[in-house]
């Protein structure tokens, strides 16, 4: 089965020394290639997104998200796994979890 482990987090890398904060983004990068991962997808941050919406059939395009949130979606590792069990076990090797975020472990349903 493949699961999506969506990462959640804050903008804590901002708040870190350089040597830190690389040193969390090669754990992110050792993960690419742990057994089971199929794709990674890194998201730049909320203030880079565009929101659209339709009024009355018309598209409203705004900036950003539409909530303020703490936590936003950063990206995201597509993993083939026999279980729950062991997509929840890549998931705490995230570095996010331990700084604050989660990773939120979800089913892919296939097509």
């Amino acid at each position: 089965m493949k699961y999506a482990l969506l990462i959640y987090g804050s903008r804590w890398s901002r708040d870190l020394p350089e040597d830190e904060r690389e040193a969390v983004f090669r754990e992110y990068e050792a993960l690419f290639d742990a057994p089971g991962v199929v794709d990674v997808i890194r998201l730049h941050p909320p203030e880079a997104a565009t929101t659209v919406r339709l009024d009355d059939g018309q598209a409203l395009l705004t900036d950003g998200p539409f909530v303020d949130a703490k936590e936003y979606l950063g990206g995201l590792y597509v993993l083939e796994a026999d279980n729950l069990d062991a997509a929840t076990a890549l998931a705490e090797r995230i570095p996010a979890t331990r700084m604050g975020g989660g990773v939120e472990v979800r089913p892919i349903m296939e097509a």
